[in-house]
């Protein structure tokens, strides 16, 4: 092993955080193709690893020496954190850089549903508002109840910004928080009492298919479901069903089941607006999260902690 600690990289695609790793770190690649000889060969030594994909379970398991996991996104449910935090590694991701432009997206995404944004260009592009005059009313977004299902930070940054279109906002999670929100212990309740879905929980096996028939039938024919969170989260199949139905009044998606695979019967749906998961997608959200990454491997080199730690791993980092 070189006296510089050694670093895998995986899908780590934006040159300037490659470039600024490559200054601290000997780094090596993981490939797309003969994972395990590489492991085999390489694995013991590695200290490091910087993530934009997570790391697989037989991946992690293969690196005896690793400390430290910087990954790319607020969630991270593409890392077994448990694990890690079992084995003394920290884990490290980048929340808050991106609150505000997933909540913009998050509210992008519920007026284009509410107001038809998608229709009415449709109508203004066709000329059928030559033909046919007008396009249907659509309905306000103010004073509603915005019903969100996870209230983290970026889900207390939508409710701050749902406030502004005077807008009542309530909310569920595991336990009542202390916010100027009103707490609903059952989420099917919480959606028959809300206009307006907007899922932005963590993914993973707790969350799977949360979003529910039940939860989308008291949603009802004039509610809107939004998806910011992980495609999980969402019974894709119940929730096309209930779209087609009339149950469920529309819906404004970001992420899928199987992305980059969209349900041919989802984009079919004129009462759908579908997102190519760009929560976090804008040059300057993205080099935050990139320098955040970097950051975070630095500070753990430096002072052996990380600047953002991930709650599992967080007694490992003081």
């Amino acid at each position: 092993m070189s006296e510089t600690p050694r670093l895998l990289l995986i899908s780590v695609s934006m040159p300037k955080v490659r470039d600024r790793i490559a200054e601290s770190f000997d780094v090596v690649e993981l490939p797309s193709e003969g994972v395990d000889a590489f492991l085999a060969e390489h694995g013991a030594g590695i200290v490091a690893v910087a993530t934009f994909a997570g790391i697989k379970p037989d991946v992690m398991a293969a690196l005896p020496d690793l400390k430290v996991i910087s990954s790319f996104g607020g969630g991270y449910d593409s890392i077994d954190a448990n694990e890690a935090a079992r084995r003394g590694i920290l884990v490290g991701h980048t929340p808050d850089v991106l609150n505000d432009e997933v909540a913009d997206t998050t509210i992008m995404l519920w007026l284009a549903t509410s107001k038809h944004l998608v229709q009415g260009d449709a109508w203004a592009r066709s000329g059928q508002w030559e033909e046919k005059g007008n396009y249907p009313l659509t309905k306000s977004v103010r004073n509603r109840t915005v019903g969100i299902l996870g209230l983290g930070r970026i889900g207390q940054t939508i409710a701050e910004m749902a406030t502004m279109f005077d807008d009542n906002v309530i909310y569920h999670t595991l336990s009542k928080k202390d916010v100027p929100y009103t707490y609903y212990d059952d989420l099917t309740e919480m959606a028959q009492a809300a206009d307006v879905l907007i899922v932005i929980t963590p993914g993973g096996a707790a969350t799977q298919r949360l979003v529910n028939a039940d939860v989308m039938n008291a949603l009802g024919p004039e509610g809107i479901l939004v998806n910011v969170a992980r495609g999980s989260v969402v019974d894709e199949p119940a929730l096309i069903e209930a779209l087609q139905d009339g149950r469920l009044g529309g819906a404004g998606l970001d992420v899928f089941e199987s992305e980059p695979h969209i349900p041919d019967a989802l984009k079919a749906l004129d009462n759908v607006v579908l997102a190519p998961h760009i929560g976090s997608a804008t040059v300057e959200t993205r080099d935050g999260m990139g320098a955040l990454v970097c950051e975070n491997l630095e500070s753990w080199l430096a002072h052996g902690k990380i600047k953002a730690c991930v709650p599992e791993c967080q007694h490992l980092n003081t």
